[in-house]
């Protein structure tokens, strides 16, 4: 199989956004105020990933794979943040689970609306 290299970068886009989200997520309460760089890196990855990584034959996959992780890691949070209090890892993948949704939700919303140009054919 030949892979373009618009791919490849989607690719590693996708990687390297998944490792940052885990990385930042456990260690996000010992970084204080130096957060704002990584999660516009994560925006940008997102961006990278839905712009460049998903083609037309894999979107429909993408979309209910991402919108399933955006469902569960929007409610799971909510509740791993109201008993987090109880347990350290908890916390830790409370904040995973946030950077993951700041990775998935710009990569969700251009599949998206690529998707949609695509079915009205613009």
């Amino acid at each position: 199989m030949v892979r373009s290299r618009e791919n490849l970068l989607g690719a590693y886009a996708f990687l390297i956004g998944v490792i940052l989200a885990i990385i930042l997520g456990l260690f996000q309460q010992y970084m204080g105020t130096a957060m704002s760089l990584p999660y516009a890196i994560l925006v940008i990855l997102g961006i990278v990933v839905g712009a460049l990584n998903v083609g037309d034959d894999d979107s429909n996959t993408f979309l209910l794979a991402s919108l399933a992780l955006v469902i569960v890691a929007g409610v799971g949070n909510n509740t791993i943040i109201f008993i987090s209090n109880i347990s350290p890892i908890l916390s830790s993948l409370s904040n995973i689970l946030s950077a993951l949704l700041v990775l998935f939700i710009p990569a969700t919303i251009i599949v998206a609306m690529k998707t949609v140009f695509a079915i009205a054919k613009v």
